[in-house]
């Protein structure tokens, strides 16, 4: 399973992006995509997730400003994000879980959050 992401870049205190990823390949045994983000000196954190049944779940941080999407018959998984906050900057992973056969991860996309 290869997965690609777009759309991270710098944005402004209370600005939006929205990061996309599609996976492909072996893609039949993905039970749940989602995004992970990691910023320097710490470690990497479950933002988002989006299971093929519909099933949601955010990390406290986001719940309320971003919203996560996901189209299982392209497989794609779409994160919305809004009110960006500067604590929000960090490299943004995709990552789809497959029976089976463990974790994918995308290459990352840098998001900064900055005035």
């Amino acid at each position: 399973v290869q997965l690609v992401e777009s759309g991270g870049g710098l944005v402004q205190p209370g600005g939006s992006l929205r990061l996309s990823c599609a996976a492909s390949g072996s893609t039949f045994n993905i039970y749940a995509m989602g995004w992970y983000r990691q910023a320097p000196g710490k470690q990497r954190e479950l933002v988002a997730v989006i299971t093929r049944g519909g099933s949601t779940n955010y990390v406290d941080s986001v719940k309320g400003r971003f919203t996560i999407s996901g189209d299982y018959a392209k497989n794609t998984v779409t994160l919305q994000m809004n009110s960006l906050k500067p604590e929000d900057t960090a490299v943004y992973y995709c990552n789809a879980e497959a029976r089976g056969a463990g974790a994918y991860w995308g290459q990352g996309t840098q998001v900064t959050v900055s005035s």
